[in-house]
């Protein structure tokens, strides 16, 4: 864990730290003015907020549905900023977007998960961004790809921005219940290793994807220390155009930020670290006996493959797959652990027995 000195860092205008993180807030998408400055009022008259955040351009994964009132917006925040006396901040996802926005003196920019998965539009964003150092929030790409994430910081630095933040916003999983997106919380600690002096802000409402999630959500990046949050606020959340699930109200995000444990969880009594050091010993001794097994297993999984490979049999057995997914997750219920965990252990562990049994028969192929 960090300390608040080690993890105080400049972001645009503001120093963050743990005690003091960046809150971002504001609708999915600026749907009219008055919703725009309705929302705003509610954040400003908080104390708590240091950026109003919205979504001009909004293309959907299927078409057909909201995808924004595109720059026209802009206007609507530029008089909310002037009213309200709060910064804003919009996501670009081209060159035409970063244009409009700078034309519009935008207070700081973000590139979506969409974006920062294609190497070619953050190019072109940071070309466009060159001879301005405007705050830019970078989203961690859809798919856990932590090169991918740190090559858009990069592609900016060389165009001369170093105002720049990351976004923790979750990755697209095929089963990520009981969130929108997996968290995957050890991305963020690699990211963290591998760019320390870069803030990371999270998005609970796109990891959540359920309002009711959102806290829970908030208080893991609080007690990993994470820079601040990127919340979605609505006036209305059940009237909202795009993503109505994931939004709260302006009154739900004060009592939230109120009730938030910023304390740090580093140092902790002497006795609650004994028994913490107790049970982790317990937890040492029982991951070394999974690992033990694993290699038991896996030499089992080297005799199979020969055993396959001198009867020219095929390696993958979708019945034998199907049977074991459906047996393990029996006993996962049985003993009352989570299904979706078990079956994503055994798919990792199925994921390298095959691999392990192709290499044997490219072995067996190449001494023919």
């Amino acid at each position: 864990m960090y300390s608040d000195i080690e993890n105080s860092r400049k972001w645009g205008y503001w120093n963050i730290s743990s005690s003091n993180p960046l809150i971002i807030a504001g609708p999915c998408s600026a749907e009219s003015e008055n919703q725009v400055l309705k929302t705003a009022r509610e954040l400003k008259a908080s104390g708590k907020v240091h950026l109003f955040r919205s979504g001009i351009w909004k293309p959907r994964t299927r078409a057909g549905q909201f995808e924004g009132k595109g720059h026209v917006a802009l206007e609507w925040l530029k008089n909310m900023r002037e009213e309200v006396d709060l910064p804003f901040v919009i996501e670009v996802a081209n060159t035409r977007h970063v244009d409009h926005a700078l034309n519009a003196s935008a207070d700081a920019l973000w590139i979506g998960a969409r974006t920062t998965v294609n190497p070619f539009y953050v190019q072109e964003i940071a070309e466009s961004l060159k001879g301005t150092d405007i705050p830019v929030l970078i989203k961690n790409p859809i798919h856990a790809d932590l090169g991918l994430w740190l090559g858009a910081f990069e592609r900016l630095e060389k165009s001369g921005l170093h105002n720049l933040a990351a976004v923790h916003r979750g990755f697209f999983a095929s089963n990520s219940a009981p969130f929108r997106n997996d968290p995957r919380w050890e991305i963020s600690f690699d990211f963290r290793r591998a760019a320390p002096a870069i803030p990371i802000i999270c998005d609970p409402s796109h990891i959540a994807g359920k309002r009711e999630l959102i806290e829970q959500i908030t208080q893991v990046a609080m007690d990993i220390q994470m820079d601040g949050l990127m919340v979605e606020v609505h006036h209305s959340p059940k009237d909202a155009l795009s993503d109505s699930d994931q939004q709260i109200t302006p009154g739900k995000l004060i009592s939230l930020l109120k009730e938030l444990d910023l304390e740090s969880k580093a140092v902790t009594p002497r006795e609650l670290q004994k028994l913490i050091s107790d049970q982790r010993k317990i937890l040492d001794n029982l991951d070394k006996s999974i690992v033990d097994t694993l290699k038991k297993r896996m030499k089992i999984v080297d005799e199979l493959g020969h055993i396959k490979a001198n009867n020219n049999a095929s390696v993958f057995q979708m019945e034998r797959w199907f049977d074991l997914l459906k047996q393990r997750g029996y006993q996962a219920r049985e003993l009352g652990l989570s299904e979706n965990f078990i079956n994503e252990l055994f798919q990792i562990i199925h994921k390298y027995s095959v691999e392990h049994q192709n290499e044997i028969y490219q072995h067996f192929r190449d001494k023919e």
